[in-house]
């Protein structure tokens, strides 16, 4: 069975299966902040939907890190090694790509157990 959380007509927030959660792209609410801001908005969106699944960071087994611009790279991973629990850094990959809106430096997509 497929559990889909906040399920639209084009794409579910997050997905859970066989005890795994996927969720999609997570981007940030404050257009045009800087690149901690909008990072810091994306991990608490990423929280947010981990605990509606019954999972938490702590559970997290991938990232996948999009950046606009990959100047970004220091201030996006201020935010994020402030934010990852030590000892439960997941497998990770940041990459440069052009994100969907102009405004947005970052997106984040996770992967977690339950």
């Amino acid at each position: 069975m497929i559990q889909r959380i906040d399920a639209g007509p084009r794409m579910s927030e997050a997905c859970i299966h066989n005890g795994v959660v996927y969720l999609a792209g997570q981007v940030p609410e404050t257009d045009g902040a800087d690149i901690e801001t909008q990072t810091r908005e994306v991990l608490a969106a990423i929280d947010a939907l981990l605990a509606q699944a019954g999972s938490d960071k702590r559970r997290i087994l991938r990232a996948q890190i999009f950046l606009a611009d990959i100047a970004d790279f220091d201030g996006m991973n201020r935010a994020w090694d402030a934010w990852v629990e030590p000892g439960h850094a997941p497998a990770r990959a940041t990459v440069e790509a052009k994100l969907a809106r102009p405004e947005w430096k970052v997106e984040i997509v996770v992967t977690a157990a339950v």
